[in-house]
């Protein structure tokens, strides 16, 4: 036996007898290459069944819509209704957009015309959606958490629909998270849907999308501890990533079905990263005001798991600056490329990234400085161009005035096409007159 393989026993063995001796909880297992984990409890929801995406009960919210070209390109306006902290989000399939703020949901088809909208309330309440389109089940999903619920469960609504038509039926899993707060992430992969939040001692969960989908009690798998950021796995396979950053190291692990159907966690790798620019972005100006914005986080917002490798960008401090940056690495942790969206004058924050099933690579983030508000911008890269290079920025709007908060967005959203899995797809913030958050929905055609 190895020295690593050593050590990982004796820690589970020290662990398992800890428990045994005080009749507590297990622990949170640290994390070490090789460590695998069993879910600490499970339990078994039952869904809130909607025959359709909006109803009398559940007025109509127009939002949104008005296609054209700029810059080449398709873009509509998503939500314009949204304040500091619109958090807008997009998913891609069936023939629909489907987009997501604090306020509510809308969809459009992907022409740009929008077709329905509801508010949030619709779907069980709750802030902070996140969503995607799964390609492997055809089905939307999206969670939604609440604080604020009079039994104080806290509850992560993960809803999924039935079909690829979003306008259609869909079931609500309101899972107990009562020791949660903001911050939490949803990923998927051909058998399991993952979600991840902060706080309390159960800090992940997974469930299987073949029994949500169907709107059946469904077992939903809570491990102890975080995983990190689970990961959008659009290669056609069963186990579920996630990923975190952990001092200087990436931490992987992945989830799979056992023998008896549960699913067991491994982390595959704790690798140093060795990366020059890693820290957190510094707050950024603003035109005319001495009020900062939020510049992001280190931590990526989204991951894809695509051709065998996981991508993601993220926000970090690049000289005093804030900047984007970019990445493709191995599961074992072996970054294979890294680019930098930087500038001497310019911030650039808010960043995520979209993959395709041909490695083309597009990035969405914002920019703003002191001689100009904050603004949508992307860039993209095909597969065979220079490894870590994207090409030149581009432009989808100018914002019109400052926000009057540090808060922003909070996120980006850039996502695949569904249908293809070839056409990429950014929806950014961009401030109004007042300051406020608009968002304005993009698609950028791969051939």
């Amino acid at each position: 036996m190895n020295r690593n393989r050593k050590y990982t026993f004796l820690l589970i063995l020290l662990i398992a007898v800890t428990v045994l001796a005080n009749g507590q909880r297990e622990p949170s297992i640290p994390d070490v290459q090789g460590t695998k984990q069993l879910p600490s409890r499970t339990e078994v929801i039952i869904p809130i069944h909607k025959t359709e995406f909006r109803n009398e009960d559940c007025p109509q919210r127009v939002q949104g819509g008005n296609p054209r070209m700029v810059n080449g390109y398709l873009q509509f306006e998503g939500a314009m209704d949204g304040n500091r902290q619109v958090d807008p989000q997009i998913a891609v399939g069936g023939g629909y957009v489907l987009h997501g703020t604090n306020l509510g949901l809308t969809i459009y088809d992907k022409e740009g015309n929008y077709i329905d909208g509801a508010s949030q309330k619709c779907f069980n309440k709750g802030i902070d959606p996140k969503m995607f389109f799964d390609p492997h089940n055809q089905v939307f999903c999206f969670d939604l958490w609440n604080p604020w619920d009079e039994e104080k469960k806290k509850p992560v609504n993960i809803a999924i629909s039935e079909t690829n038509n979003p306008t259609g039926a869909w079931n609500i899993y309101p899972v107990p998270a009562p020791g949660g707060v903001d911050g939490g992430g949803i990923g998927f992969s051909k058998k399991w849907i993952g979600y991840s939040f902060p706080g309390g001692d159960d800090k992940t969960f997974v469930l299987k999308t073949s029994e949500s989908k169907l709107g059946e009690p469904a077992s939903i798998y809570h491990f102890a501890g975080s995983f990190g950021q689970p990961v959008f796995t659009q290669d056609n396979i069963d186990d579920l990533y996630f990923f975190k950053i952990q001092g200087d190291n990436f931490v992987i692990t992945r989830v799979s079905e056992g023998e008896n159907g549960e699913p067991t966690s491994e982390v595959l790798s704790v690798k140093p990263h060795g990366l020059k620019y890693i820290n957190y972005p510094p707050k950024s100006p603003q035109k005319g005001t001495d009020q900062v914005t939020s510049s992001g986080d280190r931590n990526p917002k989204n991951l894809v798991f695509q051709s065998g490798n996981i991508w993601f960008s993220q926000a970090i401090n690049c000289e005093g600056r804030s900047a984007v940056q970019w990445h493709q690495i191995k599961t074992n942790g072996t970054i294979v490329q890294t680019g930098l969206i930087s500038s001497e004058t310019s911030n650039y924050i808010q960043t995520t990234i979209a993959v395709n099933k041909k490695n083309d690579v597009l990035v969405g983030f914002q920019e703003t400085n002191s001689e100009m508000f904050i603004s949508p911008r992307l860039a993209f890269r095909k597969a065979d161009d220079p490894a870590g290079e994207l090409r030149e920025i581009v432009k989808l709007g100018e914002g019109k005035g400052a926000t009057d908060g540090v808060s922003w967005g909070d996120y980006s959203g850039s996502i695949i096409d569904g249908d293809n899995l070839t056409d990429l797809w950014t929806i950014q913030s961009i401030t109004n007159k007042e300051g406020k958050g608009g968002t304005v929905i993009v698609k950028v055609p791969f051939k």
